[in-house]
């Protein structure tokens, strides 16, 4: 609305006030801003000068909306006028036109701003008392004024007039009657026309409630589709906003057209749209399946701009209006049932405002030939979300359990799942699983989506174990055969038993023990180990070598042995002198301090001579450093002369 609002806009917010009307009250009768009344009541109060009327007007009509009280002098002359009316014949004037009649009265008005009175009847009826005949609605005054009250249009107060009380005026007279009590016009917009088959218009409005049995009252919606080109509208009802609830009712929208437009716009409902932008909007990806499932575009109108649908802003408008207006059901199937009729009986065979053309008529000669062909089924009904791939390769789905491939583990990944299937998509939306829907609690793994390590043999199968028997050689294979034959279920395990043989055991060996297993008829796996076992090769004994270069011949033990035979023969006592390698020494010591005789081992000199030389480890060449405890120190200490200069001797 503009900034500068009419005079009796202006008046009719200065009357109501009078009539102790608070400020929010009267800016929603009069459909302005309540600032804008604050700001006017403010101007009043400060002794404002009234504006000038405009020349040719009849003065402030404050009464021009339904439920405004009149001006006094609006209900004088009513008498009067209606008697002249009557008298002349005068055909009725175009709503919002001045007769010279009502010109020549502008001189008996009162004064701009003089504080009106009267009735809200009376008020409604200011432009009746105009020059002209008497209107054929005049006799339907209080009903059409308690239709206005409960906000019906003129067109359904004049379908409901034809209908229920036999008026045989038209739907112009009710029009303009209505127009006479104050009805004011909308605003224009501009219109954007559409070829056939090229754009319908999708919305959701209030529906009429839902009264049970039990007394409680429900809310609903309804869902309207306008093609913009015929006006050919469909409309449903119901009780939520569900991306599954707009799928569903648009997928009935389009089957009852028998075809599909090129475009859908919609506004930026939740259920559609994920991220509203008016350049790159993001849709909900359920709405992006139905997009190519039909062939269609939907393209989301900018935020918080309804003009951009307006086609659809006005069906609405028209279904709450006409078609909802004042009435209750008992259910949802009721109101739809109730809907289809209407859209049939009254939507489809009004002449439409703007196209001046039956809405019905125009879609069946010239727009439904221009709708692209439904798809043979229908959009698969299935809920989705999100999922993160467990420890164990599976995702979770209604309590149920589905496996994925392994190099998705740890991963995001969508689900999508009705009442037969589950399907499992990535993030670039391929399809990567598709199970059969299990009950809660159930586990439902793919062998393709199971790691290789993860996989034994029996779970791969009898064939594929025979096949790696078969590999091993044919009397292998025909062994595994024929061992299956024999031993049913519980031979699996034996032919597991039997592949592992293959790996642990040479081809041949097996090979010869499953052929003489299979002509005795033995098909144990016991018999198969016994067999591999006496006929595995015998390792050969090493052979003796007599002389080895790290090893001392036998000789020159047998002399040492002989040499220390000869010296426990022939060691002296303890009285007789030492025996010990020191002896030597010990007594060159006594004999320099004792007068005595000296002592025995100077009678030997060369052994006491070999005694005190240094001594290593092992002095003697009998004496091995690779057997240290053979011969003792002592022994070696003592050597008899003769054997000495034996070993001296070339």
């Amino acid at each position: 609305m503009s900034n500068h609002l009419k005079m009796a806009i202006v008046q009719a917010i200065l009357h109501l006030r009078s009539l102790h009307w608070s400020q929010r009250r009267i800016a929603a009768e009069l459909e302005i801003d309540r600032r804008t009344v604050q700001r006017h009541l403010a101007r009043h109060r400060a002794g404002s000068n009234a504006a000038i009327s405009p020349a040719g007007s009849w003065g402030p009509n404050a009464a021009t909306f339904p439920g405004l009280p009149a001006c006094q002098w609006e209900t004088s002359d009513r008498a009067t006028g209606s008697d002249l009316a009557a008298a002349s014949n005068a055909a009725i004037p175009p709503a919002g036109s001045v007769s010279v009649s009502g010109a020549s009265k502008a001189a008996d008005q009162p004064a701009v701003g003089a504080p009106p009175t009267g009735s809200a009847t009376a008020a409604r009826g200011v432009n009746t008392t105009r020059a002209g005949r008497r209107s054929d609605c005049e006799p339907h005054r209080e009903l059409i004024l308690a239709k206005l009250d409960q906000g019906l249009s003129a067109q359904r107060i004049w379908q409901d007039l034809a209908a229920d009380h036999q008026f045989a005026g038209g739907y112009d007279s009710v029009k303009r009657f209505v127009r006479g009590l104050g009805f004011a016009p909308a605003a224009p917009f501009r219109r954007m026309e559409c070829a056939s088959g090229e754009q319908a218009q999708v919305d959701f409005g209030s529906g009429a409630p839902i009264i049970g049995a039990d007394g409680k009252r429900r809310k609903t919606h309804v869902f309207r589709v306008v093609l913009s080109h015929s006006r050919k509208g469909y409309s449903e009802a119901t009780f939520t906003q569900t991306t599954e609830d707009f799928i569903r009712a648009l997928e009935n929208a389009l089957a009852h057209f028998g075809g599909v437009p090129k475009t859908l716009v919609i506004d930026n409902l939740k259920a559609a749209v994920a991220h509203p932008d008016w350049f790159d909007p993001e849709l909900v990806p359920k709405i992006q399946s139905f997009c190519r499932h039909y062939g269609t575009v939907i393209l989301p109108t900018k935020p918080y701009m309804p003009r951009h649908k307006g086609k659809v802003e006005s069906g609405v408008k028209y279904v709450k209006n006409n078609a909802l207006k004042a009435r209750t059901f008992t259910s949802l199937e009721e109101q739809n049932r109730h809907l289809a009729h209407w859209e049939q009986a009254v939507a489809d065979k009004r002449i439409h405002g703007t196209t001046k053309q039956q809405a019905g008529k125009v879609f069946v000669e010239v727009e439904r030939p221009a709708l692209l062909p439904l798809p043979v089924e229908r959009f698969p009904c299935f809920s989705e979300a999100r999922r993160i791939v467990g420890r164990d390769g599976h995702v979770e789905v209604a309590k149920a359990y589905y496996s994925v491939p392994p190099e998705y583990l740890g991963r995001t990944v969508w689900a999508r799942w009705d009442a037969r299937l589950v399907r499992v998509f990535n993030h670039r939306w391929e399809q990567i699983a598709v199970h059969v829907r299990h009950e809660r609690g159930r586990f439902s793994t793919h062998g393709q989506h199971l790691h290789p390590h993860k996989i034994n043999g029996l779970e791969r199968g009898v064939g594929y174990l025979l096949g790696k028997a078969s590999w091993i050689g044919p009397q292998t294979h025909q062994w595994a055969q024929a061992m299956l034959a024999a031993r049913g279920i519980e031979g699996t395990r034996v032919l597991q038993g039997l592949v592992s043989l293959g790996q642990k055991h040479a081809s041949e060996a097996l090979e010869k023990a499953c052929e003489t297993a299979l002509s005795y008829g033995a098909f144990r796996l016991k018999t198969l180990r016994q067999l591999l076992a006496r006929t595995a090769p015998r390792q050969e004994p090493l052979p003796f070598i007599d002389e080895h270069p790290i090893i001392r011949p036998l000789d020159d033990y047998a002399q040492i042995v002989a040499r220390a035979i000869h010296r426990q023969a022939s060691r002296p006592s303890l009285d007789e002198g030492f025996t010990r390698h020191d002896s030597g020494v010990r007594g060159a010591a006594e004999n320099e301090h004792s007068p005595g005789p000296p002592a025995a081992s100077q009678s030997c000199e060369p052994s006491a001579a070999i005694s005190t030389r240094p001594r290593p480890g092992y002095p003697l060449s009998g004496c091995s450093s690779a057997e240290p405890d053979s011969v003792s120190p002592d022994s070696c200490s003592v050597v008899p002369p003769s054997l000495f200069h034996q070993e001296k001797a070339p």
